[in-house]
């Protein structure tokens, strides 16, 4: 179930094809995007400069960050180090669950930014309703906020795993291998949407 030595672990393999699907989800929505868009130039001048865009590329530093002390988690998750072995403050001794808990702090800020967004824009007319600008803003933004919160509940699950078990095992390192995948492509596909709703106006 977990692969051995000599072939990939299925669990990881079925969690790469589901974020193949999630791709796809996501291009659908680049693809909307991009056609509302060119039929209504205007509508898109007019609103876009609205967006806060040094707000939202702080935003985006904290998210992309929080990709690398993911995959320091798992570094420590695949030597089989769950916690610390000396201070807090010694970094290198770091192991997973430190890690993970500043990756779902650092989402957990992301999520809050976006919230912040979402109310200055809104006192500025830009709603869902309001136009489809309005609408592609929040149903890209808004599906992938949807993601991270769900990236979060996963961290929370696999520390909650290590807590509990009297011993970190294989599987629990597998755990925290497939949610960074899905955090890495949360990243990913986030840096694609700044590009194309904050830069490329």
């Amino acid at each position: 179930m977990h692969g051995h030595h000599d072939r990939p672990s299925m669990v990881s393999v079925g969690t790469i094809i589901w974020l193949s699907s999630e791709l796809m989800f996501f291009a659908a929505l680049f693809a909307a995007y991009f056609t509302i868009r060119s039929v209504s130039p205007d509508l898109w001048e007019q609103n876009t400069q609205l967006l806060d865009v040094p707000f939202a590329l702080a935003n985006t530093t904290i998210l992309v960050l929080s990709s690398l002390t993911c995959q320091l988690g798992v570094f420590a998750a695949e030597r089989g180090q769950a916690g610390r072995t000396g201070s807090l403050l010694q970094f290198k001794l770091w192991g997973l669950r430190e890690w993970f808990i500043l990756t779902y702090l650092m989402g957990s800020v992301f999520v809050a930014g976006q919230a912040v967004e979402y109310a200055n824009l809104v006192q500025e007319g830009v709603t869902m309703q309001d136009s489809a600008y309005g609408s592609m803003f929040y149903l890209t933004t808004g599906f992938h906020g949807i993601h991270v919160a769900g990236g979060l509940i996963a961290f929370l699950l696999v520390l909650g795993r290590t807590y509990l078990a009297r011993k970190f095992t294989h599987e629990q390192a597998v755990s925290a291998i497939v949610v960074s995948y899905y955090w890495h492509f949360v990243d990913v596909v986030w840096i694609g949407l700044f590009a194309t709703i904050y830069l490329v106006k």
